[in-house]
């Protein structure tokens, strides 16, 4: 987690350097980190990539990818600053030496710290490959300084996969220079649910399945494939979304306090309620999961093509784009309590969020002078792009009649003075410091994949049909039959005129 730790010297090693996830994010999330000062004066960026750049070229690149981010212009005294960390190693494919040139860069160049960090920001499909051939060149053994290497998702595509890739890094890597990657526990909300949980006693007694009727957690997006039908055809929704980010989410939410906030407790409790999800069998998963693919519509105003006319997109294409999920946890605290998880693109709206509904009074007082259903108390945590934290309570409306209102008390806990920053800022300098708390642990993984595997098996052999949704809307029809009440809706709002809409 960002803090002030003393950072020692390191290199850092980028796979795929010219790739998305570097331009996007990582070589951004650097230069912000070089302007708060956050990096050690030491500190050496290396891009590995195919084109056959030499450090000018690299560096020019570099001032490309920095000048689109921030279109308000560059500090020049920390640009001059940056540009000195930064270096390049060509990796044209088919060359036999490139991994022994590496190591003699690595090792020789003049300033150059012996702890290393190797970011793989390339198709999951090259990590085996590429931490072979490190490990059999030396580049991974800890003899002068310690070694890391930070793994994006998804980690496998099943569960069997998941276990074979870790099988092939334990050849040359241990569990703790292993960092699983997930940015969505990088942002700043997200781990403000481990404050809110924790640093609050006042929800503690309502945290249970005593009070809770049900827990909603949605990340939603207007944006399509955007040019990466040839992974997302591969991947989906359940994979790319609910396996990892949605189930990391459910875990804050749902685990016990930990012995103390350090990576291997943290990690500890949100194994614990991984295995607690009750297993889904083959035979149930319709009554547990929901599946849809978008549909041409309209987006701000603008028509937008369907799944399957986006461009690499198999004409006959099952890939869902919608996934919804309906998980129980069998431990004390959550039993009977059923945890709703959906994401989907080419959605209404932007928005990740936990809503967490309570059950209704055992007793309605007000029910003679209710002119409509009584509202339950919500309490809302909103993610991305309001980060905020809410709690719907009711109240009596002024007048001499006995009615009631919605009123919402919001926390939203940044001030317009604080500054932000992006969760890779955060989650780089954790592997720097050597904190794996927002990192995966392997046994993390494996249970993630335990929760969601028959509903792979049985989506693969369903390949005849699926359900479609318009883009614009908030999904599919008929997903309101993994609800167990009649009452029970998704939240698609964070605001309390918006609050119980239907999901068809």
């Amino acid at each position: 987690m960002l803090d002030m730790k003393t950072i020692e010297p390191c290199v850092v090693v980028i796979f795929g350097a010219n790739g998305n996830l570097s331009r996007r994010k990582l070589i951004p999330a650097l230069f912000r980190l070089d302007v708060a000062k956050r990096l050690p004066e030491k500190m050496a960026i290396v891009g590995c990539s195919l084109e056959p750049w030499n450090d000018d070229q690299w560096i020019e690149e570099v001032s490309g990818m920095l000048q689109s981010r921030f279109p308000g212009g560059l500090d020049e005294e920390v640009f001059k600053r940056f540009r000195a960390r930064l270096h390049y190693h060509p990796n044209p494919p088919g060359s036999g030496d490139a991994y022994q040139n590496l190591q003699k860069k690595l090792e020789e160049t003049p300033g150059f710290s012996p702890n290393l960090v190797f970011y793989m920001a390339v198709r999951p499909s090259e990590f085996p490959s590429i931490i072979d051939k490190l490990g059999t060149v030396g580049l991974l053994k800890q003899n002068k300084g310690w070694c890391r290497v930070v793994i994006e998702k998804p980690f496998g595509y099943d569960l069997l996969s998941a276990q074979t890739l870790q099988r092939s890094l334990y050849h040359h890597l241990n569990e703790p220079q292993i960092y699983r990657i997930d940015h969505y526990l990088g942002k700043g909300t997200v781990q403000n649910v481990i404050v809110f949980r924790f640093a609050n006693i006042l929800f503690e007694p309502l945290w249970n399945n005593h009070y809770i009727d049900h827990v909603q957690i949605t990340h939603s997006e207007t944006l399509g494939v955007e040019g990466r039908a040839d992974y997302y055809e591969g991947v989906g929704a359940l994979r790319d979304m609910i396996q990892s980010h949605l189930l990391q989410l459910l875990a804050l939410v749902a685990m016990e306090p930990p012995v103390t906030l350090s990576a291997e407790h943290l990690r500890d409790e949100k194994v614990k309620v991984l295995k607690a999800i009750r297993p889904i069998t083959q035979n149930s998963v319709h009554a547990h999961a929901f599946r849809g693919q978008y549909t041409a519509g309209i987006i701000d105003g603008k028509p937008v093509p369907g799944y399957l006319d986006e461009p690499g997109v198999a004409p006959d294409s099952t890939t869902e784009t919608y996934a919804a999920l309906k998980l129980f946890i069998d431990n004390w605290r959550w039993a009977g309590v059923p945890f709703y998880l959906r994401t989907g693109k080419r959605m209404a709206e932007n928005s990740s969020a936990i809503c967490i509904r309570f059950k209704s009074p055992p007793r309605d007082l007000l029910r003679h002078s209710h002119r409509e259903l009584p509202h339950p108390n919500w309490i809302l945590l909103g993610i991305q792009p309001d980060d905020c934290l809410k709690m719907e309570i009711q109240v009596k409306v002024p007048g001499l009649d006995l009615n009631t209102r919605t009123l919402s008390l919001d926390a939203t806990y940044r001030k317009s003075s604080e500054e932000d920053y992006d969760a890779y800022e955060g989650l780089l300098l954790d592997v720097m410091q050597g904190d794996h708390s927002l990192f995966l642990r392997i046994d993390e993984v494996e249970w993630a994949w335990r929760a969601v595997d028959p509903i792979i098996k049985v989506w693969a052999m369903e390949r005849g049909f699926i359900n479609g949704y318009q883009a614009g809307s908030w999904g599919p029809r008929g997903t309101y039959r993994l609800f167990d009440n009649e009452d029970q809706f998704w939240r698609h709002s964070l605001n309390p005129e918006g609050g119980d809409l239907q999901a068809y």
